[in-house]
């Protein structure tokens, strides 16, 4: 596997959940999460690739639990044109199914309020992308 660090992302219609690994892919973090519509969004996720210079990025993939596409799933490949359009960073995506709810449990888990803690919940859904992304890239050697 290649070191270097990646970046995920679970974008959603209100915020979009960010995390990112360190150099050799062991420890990934939250970050905070970004307002979907912001007019600056742009500039904030053209920001973020130039601070933690990642090789790759992951956006979750928004499926259906039989397996379709879902509705949101637009959305996404807009905000993926985004990103092609600032940075030519290989970007994959990754199914998302799930990860917000074992984010949330994670987080009642350790004492958090899934209600309170809306951001939190975003940012450790882009880190459950994230870990399934790097368990893939190490399950291809």
């Amino acid at each position: 596997m290649q070191r270097g660090r990646r970046m995920a992302f679970d974008y959603g219609d209100v915020r979009i959940g960010v995390a990112v690994s360190d150099p050799d892919s062991i420890i990934i973090s939250p970050l905070k999460a970004l307002k979907a519509q912001d007019e600056n969004l742009s500039a904030q996720l053209t920001a973020l690739i130039a601070e933690y210079e990642p090789i790759l990025l992951v956006v979750g993939e928004p499926k259906h639990l039989s397996g379709a596409p879902s509705a949101k799933m637009h959305a996404v490949a807009a905000f993926v044109e985004l990103l092609e359009q600032i940075t030519s960073i290989p970007i994959h995506s990754v199914d998302e199914r799930l990860s917000t709810v074992s984010a949330a449990g994670k987080l009642r888990s350790s004492g958090r309020d899934a209600r309170s803690s809306k951001d939190l919940i975003d940012s450790a859904a882009a880190a459950e992308i994230l870990e399934a992304a790097i368990n893939i890239e190490r399950n291809r050697k």
